[in-house]
């Protein structure tokens, strides 16, 4: 028999399951098993505990104690980072393997990436975790949005959200969409450079994840864009936080509504080095900001119009 007539669905510790056989022993209410625990969803009475361990393994194995630990579980896998990994040319003690086990461990390695992907959806995840993780990388993010945007991409397979879709623009959307949720000043533009993809694929994607798993992204604002721009414009301090005062009072005075705000904070930057002695070009900055500068001088004078 095939092992994946055995194992016909892959086992993932986060997925709840519904017991609607199993009642509760105090109120007869319906009883839901998660990764941690039994609990019932009327009075909240916990049935049972989960009987895998979450955390790390600490085990004495001689007179040394020594301790073992494992890698624990993480979205950004396909398998939740339990592979099996064959190693190549030494054993475990470091000594070298001769040429027979070397070819023996070739045919194993061979073997174990073929049988790797039960599924073609599995494969079509492994991929699409690994556009994350490149993007991520890539982006310099912090480990935090790498999850949030792995996690994101498999709901978006869940839902079936890409069938006719590019899973790397589901990718570079995913991980725009976990910026976004966060308040991260990342432009789609800038999300897309390092994809293999179009822009116009990417911003379909992120609208189909916008609408339908509903995520909670809040508007980003030209005061987040001001400290990323200054530093690649590499200004001087005071130049930095009088760019975040013109932003601020623009934002409380609603000039900002409907602009974009990377285009808004390249203006702001614009005028502070200016009434600070420091001559930024509008085509320096409009090119940092990823804007013509026919935007900067427009917001140029909507500040001038504005006396802040």
């Amino acid at each position: 028999m095939a092992t994946r007539d055995i194992y016909e669905t892959t086992f993932d510790e986060d997925i709840q399951t519904d017991t609607e056989s199993n009642q509760c022993p105090e109120c007869d209410g319906r009883v839901t098993t998660n990764a941690v625990e039994t609990v019932c969803e009327d009075c909240g009475l916990v049935v049972d505990e989960h009987q895998i361990d979450h955390g790390p393994e600490w085990r004495g194995f001689d007179k040394d104690e020594r301790e073992r630990t494992g890698a624990p579980l993480t979205a950004t896998r396909h398998d939740r980072g339990l592979s099996t990994e064959i190693g190549r040319g030494t054993d475990a003690n470091g000594n070298e393997l001769s040429g027979q086990k070397r070819r023996r461990l070739t045919r194993m390695r061979r073997e174990q990436s073929r049988g790797r992907f039960q599924s073609k959806a599995e494969r079509n995840l492994a991929h699409g975790l690994s556009e994350v993780r490149r993007i991520v990388s890539r982006l310099e993010l912090s480990e935090s949005i790498r999850d949030q945007a792995c996690q994101l991409f498999r709901s978006a397979q869940k839902e079936d959200l890409l069938r006719g879709r590019s899973i790397e623009a589901m990718a570079s959307a995913s991980v725009y969409g976990a910026c976004r949720c966060n308040g991260l000043s990342r432009t789609l533009e800038g999300v897309t450079d390092p994809a293999r993809v179009e822009q116009s694929r990417v911003t379909n994607a992120y609208k189909t994840l916008n609408t339908e798993l509903g995520l909670p992204a809040q508007p980003v604002t030209p005061s987040a864009f001001v400290p990323r721009l200054a530093s690649e414009l590499d200004v001087s301090d005071q130049i930095r936080q009088r760019a975040r005062q013109l932003a601020d009072a623009s934002e409380s005075t609603e000039a900002t509504t409907g602009v974009q705000p990377s285009g808004f904070a390249a203006a702001c930057l614009y005028k502070a080095g200016h009434e600070r002695g420091q001559l930024l070009t509008q085509s320096d900055v409009a090119e940092v900001a990823d804007v013509s500068p026919v935007t900067v001088r427009t917001h140029r004078d909507t500040l001038d119009d504005l006396a802040v």
